[in-house]
């Protein structure tokens, strides 16, 4: 990636209201630097994330899983009633990290090969009574549906992780009054990195670890 021009102490900072939660345009401010430099190193960040956390490992044990949909200003219908959203899929390791994914639906046949592609055959998967997910009843998985109309858990019985990470998600995102479609994918992931390293100091050493490998 091409090389900054901001001096150490400048990105330094930028990083840290970057893990802050800032906007570039109060880090702008803070820094004194210009929106637009400020916007653009924030993308880079951001950029950088993606590049740095892909991880396509097969994992086992047990699994929450949902879709969200995000953005709109008005609440749509699951599927293709949600008219104006971005839809999402969600995949968290109970103890471990959550993968998300943009998807253009929440058909079961879009929801599917994205869970046989990052669960392994014989773990468990607990989701919603959404009718997408029916055919993990007769998978290689071990199958267990909450029913949100009655309860929202049961013991084991819940899908209390992802639903989680979908209100800190949505809570982040909404401190930028509209993120640009091209760029959506962009912030999921930089909310998915937050949630899986949820230290700050942790979030700004990597950071800075990551800038020195990608960025100079």
């Amino acid at each position: 990636m091409r090389k900054s021009r901001l001096s150490k102490y400048k990105q330094d900072r930028l990083i840290e209201h970057f893990v802050s939660g800032s906007t570039a345009r109060t880090a702008a401010n803070l820094v004194n630097v210009n929106v637009k430099t400020a916007a653009y190193y924030f993308h880079r960040l951001r950029e950088i994330i993606v590049l740095e956390t892909q991880d396509n490992a097969l994992l086992s044990g047990a699994f929450e899983v949902d879709e969200s949909y995000f953005g709109g200003s008005r609440k749509g219908k699951r599927g293709r009633g949600a008219a104006g959203k971005v839809p999402v899929f969600g995949i968290l390791k109970r103890g471990g990290k959550v993968y998300t994914q943009v998807i253009p639906n929440a058909a079961s046949k879009t929801l599917i090969p994205i869970i046989r592609d990052k669960i392994q055959p014989d773990s468990i998967v607990y989701s919603d009574c959404w009718r997408g997910y029916n055919v993990l009843d007769v998978s290689e998985f071990k199958h267990y549906r909450i029913n949100h109309s009655k309860l929202f858990a049961n013991k084991h019985n819940h899908i209390n992780g992802i639903e989680n990470f979908w209100n800190q998600a949505k809570r982040h995102m909404r401190k930028f009054n509209g993120i640009p479609a091209e760029h959506f994918e962009l912030f999921l992931k930089e909310c998915e990195w937050r949630f899986n390293n949820s230290d700050p100091t942790d979030q700004i050493i990597q950071l800075r670890q990551w800038v020195k490998g990608n960025m100079g």
